[in-house]
Order: C-alpha cells, then structure tokens, then sequence
C-alpha cells in the first residue's frame, strides 16, 4: 500500500513537472515590448557614494541637464538602480535630471550598523536627496521603494517640504504585505530560508517566478533580466525589509503626506495587489490612482509610458 501511494506521488509530481514545463515553453513564445540587450544595459550617469553614520555607502547615479525638472528613482526589493534603464531614457529624451540610488544592500550599497530596517533605509533617502540639495524634485518609488518612500515622506516632513514637489509611487504598497497576497506568502518565506536562489536558477520554476511578477503575457526578455539581477543580491542578508514589509502598517498616517503623489498599479499585479493602491489612493490627501490594465508588477518594464506620463503630470 506505502509503495502504491509512493507511485501515485511520483506520477503527479512527474505530471505537475512535465505540465510546468509545458507552461515555461509556451511563455518563452511571448512577445518582448524590449530586448533583453536593452533591459541588461547599466542606469547611465555619474556614480557617487553617499555615507551614512552607521557606515553604510548608498550608490547613486545622475544624470541629465534638469530644464525639465529633477525626478529620483527607488527601486524595488531584489533589484538595484538598474530597473530604471528604459525609463531613464524616456526621460532624458524629455530633458528631466535623474538621480538614482541601489537601496541598502542591494546592488553596490552597504548595509551599515542599523541593517535593514524601513527607518534606516528611509534616513538613507533624506541622506541622498540632501547630498543632492535638490529642489522641486519627484520622487519615483517601485514596489518596496514606494513603502520606503511613504516611510521617508512620514519621518521627514520638513526634508519633503523643502526638496520635493510630489511623488510616483508605482506597484506598491505601506506594509501589510501578506494580507490579500498568496504569492508574498509563499515567496517571503522561501527568502528567509535560503530557497528563492535555487527556484530563480532553475529553467523551469524560475521562469515561472518571473512571470508570476509580470501581466497577463510575460515576456521572456523581462523575465531573464529580472532573474539575472534578483540572482545578484545577497537576500538572507536583506530579509530584515521583507520582515518590515510584512509586520509593519504604515496607512492609517498617510494623510500626514502633503505633496500631490500619483499611486499607479497594473491590474494583474500579484505581489502589491490593488487595494493596497485604492487605499494610498483614499488615505492621500492629494493623490490620484492610474490603473494600468493587463500588466503586473513589473511597470518600469512592462508599462515604462504610463509612469513618464505620470511624472509629466506632476512637473
């Protein structure tokens, strides 16, 4: 009987296998809105190390001659500043300064004394955008660059007010990342125990974590350049974010947040899903939402257009 049982969950493993498979050979068949050329080339710029107090060394790039207006960009959890090579073009094309930071520990950032938690990392903002000294700048944030950025705008009221204009706050979210998500309940937990690495190597199931980021027709050049980036970084050792983004609950003061801020979301998007978006959008005094429709959470790649057009919006 044991023996019989063992069959049957071989067979459905083999079945389930052989269907994933199946699955990965139809995505690799999709359209590219990119190359994968193009979504491999570096952010442009000049590189400069801005230091923290704890010792960490925040990478940042800029570049652009500003007659448009300066907009920084925070990347997403497991990228770096690299996310933003098809947008940066778009907007140098439009005559906008860019500046870009690698979050903590990601990319060629550190991770100093105070780790990675949402208030060091938020501090590692006002520690850029006053090395900067920028003014009327917008602040672009993607994915856990949005709740980092809710967070920095929350503690630095009077570093907003001086600096920034208004914000992007695209595919995010301001904490309760597991409520209303299946995938961040599957995807967290495989993170802090080491097993993402092993799943994003593989030719199988990591194709299908990569498309399970993107809109409702992956394409197989985003896929390969998320994974070949998201492989870079050192993830146990930037678990103590994801932790943040879990357990902490940043929505009930977002009527504290003054400037006007755009709130974007792709409407297959599995990994913020839309009602952290209606509430940025609700709790926001001066917020509007821009929904984007068949694509995921992958919008710098997937939908690049609609977040120049947001910024526009706003300059």
């Amino acid at each position: 009987m044991v023996i019989f049982v063992l069959l049957i969950v071989v067979v459905a493993l083999f079945l389930a296998h052989q269907a994933a498979k199946g699955q990965v050979a139809k995505l690799r068949q999709n359209p590219d809105p990119f190359p994968l050329a193009q979504l491999d080339e570096p952010m442009p710029g000049e590189s400069a190390m801005v230091e923290r107090a704890d010792g960490t060394l925040i990478h940042t790039r800029s570049v652009g001659d500003g007659s448009a207006g300066t907009v920084i960009l925070s990347h997403g959890y497991g990228y770096e500043m690299q996310e933003w090579n098809v947008i940066a073009g778009m907007l140098l094309d439009l005559d906008y300064r860019l500046i870009a930071l690698d979050l903590r520990g990601h990319g060629k950032s550190t991770i100093g004394r105070d780790g990675m938690t949402s208030k060091a990392m938020a501090a590692d903002y006002k520690a850029v955008i006053e090395h900067y000294d920028v003014k009327d700048a917008i602040l672009v944030g993607h994915s856990t660059g949005v709740f980092l950025t809710t967070v920095f705008m929350l503690d630095y009221p009077d570093v907003v007010a001086k600096h920034l204009k208004a914000a992007v706050l695209m595919a995010g979210l301001c904490g309760n990342a597991l409520e209303g998500s299946p995938q961040n309940r599957v995807q967290i937990p495989l993170i802090k125990y080491g097993i993402i690495e092993s799943v994003a190597r593989s030719n199988v199931y990591g194709w299908l974590f990569g498309a399970s980021l993107c809109g409702e027709k992956p394409s197989p050049a985003i896929i390969q350049a998320f994974l070949k980036t998201f492989l870079k970084q050192p993830h146990k050792k930037l678990f103590g974010i994801l932790n943040a983004l879990a357990v902490e609950n940043h929505y009930p003061r977002l009527h504290e947040i003054k400037i006007p801020c755009v709130i974007i979301c792709g409407e297959a998007d599995k990994t913020t899903p839309r009602w952290h978006s209606e509430t940025m959008g609700r709790n926001i005094p001066d917020a509007r939402n821009v929904w984007v429709p068949h694509q995921g959470h992958l919008l710098n790649w997937e939908a690049p257009d609609v977040l120049v057009e947001a910024v526009q919006s706003l300059s």
